[in-house]
C-alpha cells in the first residue's frame, strides 16, 4: 500500500509540475502566474512522496526475505536514500526559487538539474538493484523483472531528455506494489497446512 501511495502521489506532482510548464526543458521558462498552484500543490505533495517510498524500501525488503545479496542490497538501499534525498532537496530548491518574486536563471537550472538529472538517475539505479534482487531470488516473475529492467534503463539513459519519461518510475512502483500486494493477500487466504513447509 506505500508503494501505491508513493506512485500515485509522485505521479501527481510530475503532472502537476508538467502541467504548469508543458515544455520538455522546464529550466528555462518562467511558470505562468496562473498555473503557479500547480507547482506549490505538487511541492507539498513530495515530502508525503518520500515517506512513502521509504516504506515502500521496506515492504520490498520484506518479500524478498533475509537470502538477498549483500552486495546489489547496497546498491538498492544506497540509491533509495539518494533518490529520496534528492527529491527533497529539489523540492526544497524549487520552493524556493517559486517564492522569489524574480527567479533566477540558475535556481531554476538547479532545482531542475537536481529533480530530472540526479533524481531520475537514482531512480534508475534502484529500478535496476530491485528487479536485479527480484530475479535473483525468484521473487518477481521473470516479466515483472524484465519490464524493471527496461524501465531502468530507460531511465537511466534517456534522463531528462525525453518529455514526461520521468512517469515511467512511478508506473513501475505501482505494478510492483499491486503484484507484491496481490501475493501478500494470496498467502494471507491459503496459510500452509500441515503437511506443507511454513
Amino acid at each position: 500500500m506505500a508503494g501505491i501511495a508513493f506512485a500515485v502521489l509522485l505521479g501527481a506532482a510530475i503532472v502537476l509540475m508538467r502541467i504548469a510548464v508543458p515544455s520538455g526543458n522546464t529550466a528555462d521558462l518562467p511558470v505562468d502566474q496562473d498555473k503557479r498552484w500547480a507547482v506549490q500543490v505538487a511541492l507539498e505533495i513530495v515530502p508525503f512522496a518520500g515517506i512513502f517510498f521509504l516504506w515502500f524500501m521496506g515492504a520490498l525488503r520484506a518479500h524478498t526475505g533475509a537470502a538477498e545479496d549483500r552486495f546489489v542490497a547496497t546498491v538498492f538501499l544506497g540509491s533509495g536514500f539518494v533518490f529520496v534525498a534528492t527529491l527533497f532537496a529539489s523540492a526544497a530548491a524549487a520552493g524556493t526559487v517559486l517564492n522569489e518574486g524574480t527567479p533566477s536563471d540558475f535556481g531554476r537550472h538547479y532545482a531542475y538539474t537536481l529533480l530530472a538529472t540526479y533524481a531520475m538517475r537514482m531512480a534508475a539505479v534502484f529500478v535496476l538493484a530491485t528487479s536485479t534482487i527480484g530475479r535473483m531470488l525468484g521473487v518477481f516473475p521473470k516479466p515483472l523483472a524484465v519490464l524493471g529492467t527496461v524501465v531502468g534503463l530507460l531511465l537511466l539513459v534517456i534522463g531528462s531528455g525525453v518529455p514526461w519519461s520521468e512517469m515511467l518510475f512511478p508506473v513501475w512502483a505501482l505494478i510492483l506494489s499491486l503484484y507484491v500486494l496481490r501475493v501478500r493477500r494470496g498467502t494471507a487466504h491459503h496459510p500452509p497446512t500441515a503437511t506443507e513447509p511454513p
